[in-house]
């Protein structure tokens, strides 16, 4: 097949949404199928483009076979609503004529990751010109994060910009052939959304099993991030972003800072890291250390080295987005403690997969807290949290059987 993936993610970013989809373009590759990728240069999760990369100028590459067009785009380096808007926006418009020359290729599927539904417009129009299948699989409900996170200010939930914010992603929703997602909460809130039945996908975030299984404790890669000898590791790794609410897991290293053999280790890039450092300072704690993301090939180590794993979000994002971490940390068994209700796909995978994670309450020190002592009892490694992602997580098994539906649909 001819396959265009299209996203404002892509590899090398290490975490989130282009960590899967550079894994996803390098997987079709490998299975012979001819990739075309069209993305921006990497920035996420820091909110600055890296180095040997441009924002101001397009360029072209081949990377594990596919031909990779990067666009410029404007990324803000303190995000807010209305920047992050124009973020979008900007990767929009400046892929767009690359999105055009695509016709002359034809490919037999458009493969539009969201974020952003911004370029939905011409990903639909290039599947119509060229008789392509068109695939959106989203990673995040951006609009309802939007709302959910109250980062624009409305005065009523039925207000003119909301009305139509979600009246657009209701229209795009329903003008692509296949719509999938990575939780069964997603799957419903697409229903919900307008997306009949038979377009619904299941596509779930994976991991490379075989990569996370039986890793042997790692102490000199926690001496070279700053943690001391025979310490208890209460590891956060990944985007220090505002959807996370990571102030209170700060404020929970001070309530446990008489635990003398406990650390925490926060690993990762984000636009609230500075900020985080500097509480950490102000309240005097030397239990908090800092560290930059890790490379691939560390993460293993990494994730097996440590006694406890914290996934924090805030409250009401939990069924918007699915964190992307989780799947190494259960492949690895890792003990994991979640921020939660109890209602939403990961406060319900708890229930169904007893002993798999700890879910406590979101936005509550104490009950982060509570978490915390009751995960560094639990055993290591995590045999039902290896069990479940080597049955439900496994990237061969998850990507063959989408793309093998696919190829029937072409058919």
């Amino acid at each position: 097949m001819k396959i265009l993936l299209y996203g404002i993610n892509y590899a090398p970013e290490l975490v989130g949404i282009g960590k899967y989809t550079g894994e996803m373009g390098a997987w079709l590759t490998m299975q012979g199928h001819e990739v075309r990728v069209i993305t921006a240069p990497p920035y996420y999760p820091a909110w600055r483009v890296w180095s040997k990369f441009s924002k101001w100028f397009y360029s072209r590459s081949l990377e594990s076979s596919a031909t990779i067009w990067r666009c410029p785009l404007y990324v803000p380096s303190r995000p807010n609503s209305l920047l992050r808007i124009l973020h979008l926006v900007s990767f929009a418009l400046t892929s767009l004529p690359i999105l055009i020359v695509q016709v002359v290729w034809k490919p037999n599927v458009v493969f539009l990751i969201s974020p952003t539904l911004f370029c939905a417009p011409g990903a639909l129009l290039l599947a119509r010109l060229t008789g392509a299948i068109s695939v959106l699989h989203i990673q995040d409900f951006e609009v309802d994060a939007l709302f959910g996170l109250n980062q624009i200010s409305l005065k009523s939930r039925t207000s003119i910009f909301e009305k139509i914010a979600f009246s657009f992603e209701s229209l795009v929703l329903r003008g692509f052939n296949v719509v999938s997602t990575i939780s069964s909460g997603m799957m419903q809130r697409a229903s919900d959304k307008g997306v009949t039945f038979t377009k619904l996908r299941f596509l779930p975030n994976w991991s490379d099993i075989t990569r996370f299984q039986k890793i042997e404790i790692d102490q000199s890669l926690l001496n070279r991030l700053g943690v001391p000898v025979n310490k208890k590791v209460i590891l956060y790794s990944g985007n220090m972003g505002e959807k996370q609410g990571l102030e209170n897991l700060v404020l929970a290293a001070q309530k446990l800072q008489i635990e003398e053999d406990l650390v925490f280790l926060l690993v990762g890039e984000g636009v609230s890291r500075n900020r985080l450092i500097k509480m950490t300072i102000d309240l005097k704690l030397d239990n908090i250390f800092f560290a930059p993301l890790q490379s691939y090939e560390d993460l293993p180590a990494l994730l097996s080295s440590v006694d406890v794993h914290l996934v924090i979000q805030k409250r009401g994002v939990a069924d918007v987005l699915l964190p992307s971490k989780l799947t190494n940390i259960l492949a690895v068994g890792g003990n994991v403690v979640i921020t939660a209700d109890p209602s939403t796909t990961l406060g319900r995978l708890a229930v169904d997969h007893l002993g798999i994670a700890l879910i406590v309450e979101p936005e509550s020190v104490n009950a982060l807290v509570g978490g915390i002592e009751k995960a560094l009892n639990m055993p290591r490694p995590n045999h039902i949290a290896q069990a479940y992602a080597k049955k439900f997580l496994d990237k061969e098994e998850i990507l063959s059987q989408f793309f093998g539906d696919i190829e029937l649909t072409l058919q």
